[in-house]
């Protein structure tokens, strides 16, 4: 059985609307909720977790047991780094690192051991990829950004390098599939408070244009 794992709460509605999820169809469990579905003959089990690291590494490693779980594909929204690309573009990255594990002063802003390389090579080229950056906190903060930017992060987020990290350990291949929502707003010269909210609204209004889009255009070739 294949796992879709889904973080926030905006990106779960969108997907049960997107799938016509009756009521009766979901079922609880310890980090949300998950219904199941079959496409291409594949059962898949699509389970919302709850946002940040400790949320998605539970609730996966959660599913990975009861389902006893042969791969999982990240779904969801990520902010974009690299500002060749847009919102709403898809990205299936080939590499993911966690980059809130250092002291980042004294030591390599990304550790080897908090990096997951993920082989990409059966599913072809035909899709933007890059490296997804994953912390415990969204990236906000203009100057977040820019050292993301430095780094070469191409895409950020708050769970699916730790999800990768998991399931690595797990033996269960992982794919992430993120769309770009939005990108952080410069808030030196402006009010911070009005350029997160402004962030916010962005994020809610593509949010299930993005889930659309991975679940019509790319999730029946990764499973």
């Amino acid at each position: 059985m294949i796992g879709i794992s889904i973080a926030a709460k905006w990106e779960y509605d969108a997907t049960l609307e997107y799938f016509r999820i009756k009521k009766d169809e979901r079922f609880d469990y310890p980090y949300g909720e998950y219904f199941m579905r079959r496409i291409n003959d594949t059962e898949l089990v699509f389970y919302s977790t709850g946002v940040r690291k400790v949320n998605g590494v539970g609730g996966n490693q959660y599913m990975i047991s009861k389902f006893n779980l042969t791969k999982v594909i990240v779904a969801g929204t990520c902010a974009g780094i690299d500002d060749a690309f847009s919102n709403l573009e898809i990205f299936v990255p080939d590499k993911a690192v966690q980059y809130d594990c250092t002291v980042k002063e004294v030591e390599p802003f990304i550790k080897q051991s908090f990096i997951v390389d993920i082989d990409l090579s059966k599913y072809g080229n035909d899709f933007n990829t890059g490296t997804i950056g994953t912390a415990d906190k969204a990236v906000v903060m203009w100057k977040d950004y820019l050292e993301l930017k430095e780094n070469q992060i191409t895409i950020a987020d708050t769970e699916a390098s730790a999800i990768a990290f998991i399931c690595k350990k797990n033996d269960v291949e992982c794919i992430i599939i993120k769309g770009i929502s939005d990108f952080p707003t410069d808030e030196r010269n402006s009010d911070k408070f009005e350029s997160n909210k402004e962030q916010i609204n962005v994020y809610l209004e593509n949010t299930p244009k993005v889930m659309k889009k991975i679940f019509s255009e790319y999730l029946k070739r990764f499973i």
